[in-house]
């Protein structure tokens, strides 16, 4: 049973790991996927350094967490 724990936390901070070094443009282009799958057609997403201020809605991180992905309407 030990194991069991050890190996599942394991595969969750791996996973972790992994979502948290995506590249800047593959997950702006998922994103962007998913939001003309729902159907929109007047925004825009921009990289930005973290902790910037913006007046957009931030809908992800990249580059292991030194870029911020925004989302504006309009």
């Amino acid at each position: 049973m030990k194991k069991f724990i050890l190996a599942v936390g394991l595969l969750s901070i791996a996973g972790t790991a992994l979502a948290a070094g995506k590249s800047c443009d593959e997950l702006k282009s998922e994103v962007d996927a998913k939001i003309k799958a729902k159907g929109a057609s007047t925004y825009s997403l921009d990289v930005v350094a973290k902790g910037s201020s913006t007046d957009g809605k931030v809908v992800g991180t990249c580059d292991a967490g030194k870029n911020e992905l925004v989302y504006k309407r309009g």
